[in-house]
């Protein structure tokens, strides 16, 4: 049998520059210098590039990139100095105030001068910056003429934003009137680093390279759904903006319902872009909305706060006595939702969604739960007793994904027992991708596949709404109650006694 080699398709952009605000934070140092630095050592980065950093601290070029330099060396990255000289030959520095147009001024003066040696270059502006100063600088980038494309996108001008888009519909509808009033629709790349995982992205390739899926992947074949992304630490540093987010705006109004999306959309008609951001905005605007009296809620989603617990003598505290947590707050450290969509293909299939930190162990994965077989001639082992057959997308740790089967085993004529067909990445033998290389590079690529376009933003705030106003309503007990569970846990009890009642129950973590 003659074997197929896989497709794979990968150039290096055009000359670029790329402008990162808020270069002194902790993003650039964690995620993007590095990840520019891997693409750098894979000859994915232009030929000719420039990455400009810039912040309000005040840091010479060399000083900037000896920090970058041990930012590499702090994500494990091993750098032969001749490619490190080569990369950071090309990393430059400007300190100003966000306010100040002279700081875009010297943003200009920087970016002119690399464009000489460039007929045709774009520009890449990364905000990894608070969202509090994001209409500040999108005023002084449209102002000082720095994302100005001069017809049809060329030389190209992109912007790239960081969540929270906003808290709710009306504070997402304000951040997308700022961003309207200085760029097209193009020109703006939502980033969500989730999408940027190949586990992420093998769910479209499972779902539409192969004919053995899609004809089972509807609601006379699928039981439910389950989609977990559990985390095993606590808010750690991140207590000053998460006790003002909490966990629903945090992990379900991108990560989940992203995901939510990518499973159970309607196929394509291309693998483009707009074609498949079409396809997720009709499935989201497919959901069934959360009932208008708020106290029907808790019969669909709930929340839930860790407490204090030990593990292995190990005592863990309580996110109340996380350090800036208030010792009152109500904040959700664990939601889980049961959602419906309403369409033909999906109509009367359950879809069991949960997240949380300080949970027993870290795993992201979406569970397909297969029916049971309807009719069973091994009536001697009890039909309740066959296991179902389920199909597990690990999205991490271990990426990959698994079948679980029926079949025999060895030993009597009638051994029978669950199986797993199993694959890892890491057999490939090839390292697995960070998220940010692979979004920083269809950004340069100008793909916008894996970003999230403004109606789907819109129609994710529009679904939530109704949860987060009953859930600040303090006077209603019945909507907003707070389940408590303990550090290292699998989540609050109630999670699994209200959506493990369903005929499939709760996988465990």
């Amino acid at each position: 049998m003659k074997s197929v080699s896989p497709i794979c398709a990968e150039t290096a952009p055009g000359p670029c520059s790329i402008v990162i605000f808020g270069a002194s934070g902790d993003l650039a140092a964690r995620k993007l210098i590095p990840a520019l630095f891997r693409l750098f050592e894979r000859d994915l980065m232009p030929e000719s590039f420039l990455v400009l950093g810039c912040a309000r601290s005040a840091m010479s070029d060399e000083e900037f990139r000896s920090r970058m330099r041990g930012a590499l060396s702090s994500a494990g990255i091993s750098v032969p100095k001749k490619l490190s000289d080569l990369f950071f030959s090309n990393v430059k520095y400007v300190s100003g105030d966000y306010s100040d147009k002279a700081t875009y001024a010297r943003i200009e003066q920087e970016l002119s001068a690399f464009e000489k040696s460039s007929a045709v270059s774009g520009r890449l502006f990364y905000l990894s910056i608070p969202p509090s100063v994001f209409e500040q600088v999108l005023q002084m980038l449209g102002e000082n003429g720095l994302v100005q494309e001069d017809y049809d996108g060329i030389p190209w001008r992109r912007v790239v934003i960081e969540k929270p888009f906003g808290r709710d519909s009306s504070s997402a509808a304000d951040l997308e009137r700022h961003l309207s009033s200085t760029l097209k629709e193009r020109q703006i790349y939502r980033i969500d680093h989730y999408l940027g995982k190949d586990t992420v992205q093998n769910i479209l390739m499972m779902r539409f390279a192969n004919t053995v899926f899609e004809p089972v992947w509807n609601n006379r074949y699928i039981d439910s759904v389950q989609i977990s992304v559990a985390e095993s630490i606590g808010v750690e540093h991140r207590a000053g903006y998460f006790d003002k987010t909490g966990l629903l705006r945090d992990m379900f109004q991108n990560h989940i319902l992203q995901l939510l999306s990518l499973v159970a959309m309607e196929p394509p008609s291309s693998f483009e872009s707009e074609r498949i951001r079409d396809e997720k905005a009709k499935l989201l605007n497919s959901l069934r909305p959360f009932p208008a009296d708020p106290s029907e809620l808790s019969r669909l989603i709930i929340r839930g706060q860790y407490s204090s617990g030990s593990v292995n003598g190990k005592l863990f505290p309580a996110y109340r006595d996380e350090p800036g947590v208030p010792k009152d707050s109500i904040t959700e450290t664990y939601v889980a939702g049961k959602f419906h969509i309403d369409n033909w293909r999906w109509n009367g299939v359950h879809f069991h969604m949960r997240s949380g930190k300080r949970l027993s162990r870290r795993i992201s994965e979406v569970a397909i739960r297969f029916k049971q077989i309807p009719h069973s001639i091994f009536g001697f082992f009890g039909a309740g007793e066959i296991a179902r057959n389920e199909l597990i997308l690990r999205i991490q740790p271990d990426e990959g994904f698994s079948l679980k089967i029926n079949a025999k085993k060895p030993g009597s004529k009638f051994c029978m027992g669950e199986v797993d067909m199993d694959f890892k990445y890491r057999d490939l033998g090839a390292p697995v991708a960070e998220a940010y290389e692979r979004l920083l590079l269809d950004t340069m690529q100008g793909d916008s596949t894996l970003f999230i376009r403004k109606d789907c933003i819109q129609l994710s705030w529009a679904f939530l709404d109704p949860v987060l106003k009953a859930w600040e309503d303090r006077g209603n007990l019945s909507s907003n109650k707070l389940y408590f569970y303990p550090a290292c846990s699998d989540g609050p009890e109630e999670s699994r006694t209200i959506f493990g009642s369903e005929t499939s129950s709760w996988r465990d973590l």
